[in-house]
């Protein structure tokens, strides 16, 4: 996630918009061979993509992860991935959009560190959550997006996890919770942290959020910053 590519803050002109792909509910490990199948497979003209997806329960591991963060699975299954970070949970109510997105694509001149990718994403849920009247913060080196203020202060609402190769091909991507069962959250150490806590969008008060509506809008918000049109 440090490593340097070589691309410009904002795309030339012509620049073409992220594809928004809908693939409903499917297994996590579905979309996981397909995420890696469609970034070996890409060449310059492969068009960058924003799949939008539900997972039914599953904890995912990241490459350098600790297993004994997951403290009592509870039979939901753990995969290993390829992303970063540590181990973290998908299941129903939480909308996942993976980005497989080509960062060296109609850029030139300056470059863009992969943090700024990161910052990029981490924007895109901020506005998402404002537009329920929701306020979300970062945190100083746990990526990812937390709770601003009231009860759950602190609490995490969006995970972020990413694999970048070295062409500059990115694929994961963000998870946002919206109205999930958060019981599985419990029985992990979210993201490598102890104590964690965990919450989602109606809990926080956005009671009428719909993951249909919230999926729109986050894949509105993302197309919009990396098409350059925020």
């Amino acid at each position: 996630m440090q490593t340097a590519l070589p691309t410009a803050s904002t795309p030339v002109a012509g620049a073409r918009r992220p594809e928004i792909v809908r693939r409903g509910v499917e297994p996590y490990e579905a979309s996981f061979a397909a995420m890696r199948a469609y970034t070996d497979t890409r060449t310059p003209e492969t068009p960058d993509q924003l799949w939008i997806v539900e997972h039914p329960p599953v904890y995912t591991l990241g490459l350098g992860a600790d297993r004994a963060h997951v403290l009592n699975p509870h039979d939901i299954p753990i995969v290993q991935t390829d992303r970063g970070g540590e181990v973290t949970y998908h299941g129903p109510g939480q909308v996942v959009i993976y980005l497989l997105m080509d960062l060296r694509r109609n850029r030139s001149g300056a470059r863009l560190f992969a943090r700024e990718f990161v910052h990029n994403i981490e924007e895109a849920v901020i506005a998402t959550l404002a537009a329920y009247n929701l306020a979300g913060v970062r945190k100083e080196g746990a990526p990812g997006i937390y709770a601003a203020d009231g009860p759950w202060q602190g609490a995490k609402v969006a995970a972020l996890g990413l694999k970048i190769r070295g062409n500059g091909c990115t694929y994961h991507g963000v998870s946002l919770n919206v109205a999930m069962d958060l019981a599985p959250f419990s029985w992990i150490n979210p993201c490598g942290y102890e104590g964690l806590a965990t919450v989602d969008m109606q809990t926080l008060g956005a009671a009428h959020a719909r993951l249909d509506a919230v999926q729109d809008l986050l894949a509105d918000q993302l197309i919009a910053r990396f098409a350059g049109m925020a």
